[in-house]
């Protein structure tokens, strides 16, 4: 079973039945043909959507406690110094700019682990990176 890297996207609108996008991240999430990874920086920008005055606004206990849910069924990687390397391989290419870098951090530390499939709706911030294929949702 190949992995796939999940962006923050996914998670935040996995949990909101109001969004257009929730039975796509649902589907993703609950029925994948891939393993399901993450890193620990998706997860704090997960928790930091949810719980911020606009928008979501979910108590933090509740924001953990779907964290724990996540984590569950999710792989979570961290960064290492491999994934500290292609980084700053990847940024000298790429040369992102502005929060564009944060986008690479989710690529690198992927890579790091031998991923290169990646879910999010924000295809935008990905397509141009070749070292990396995009999943149809």
């Amino acid at each position: 079973m190949s992995k796939l890297l999940i962006d923050t996207n996914i998670l935040v609108y996995g949990i909101d039945q109001d969004s257009t996008f929730f039975h796509q991240s649902r589907n993703i999430l609950d029925g994948s043909d891939y393993q399901l990874v993450t890193t620990s920086k998706k997860l704090l920008e997960f928790l930091a959507v949810v719980t911020r005055s606009s928008g979501y606004d979910l108590k933090t206990e509740l924001a953990l406690e779907i964290i724990d849910d996540i984590i569950r069924g999710i792989d979570v990687l961290y960064p290492s110094k491999d994934s500290l390397a292609m980084f700053l391989e990847l940024m000298n290419h790429y040369q992102p700019k502005g929060l564009k870098v944060h986008d690479f951090e989710i690529i690198r530390i992927g890579l790091a682990a031998g991923i290169h499939q990646v879910a999010t709706f924000n295809e935008k911030d990905f397509k141009n990176v070749k070292e990396i294929s995009l999943i149809e949702i």
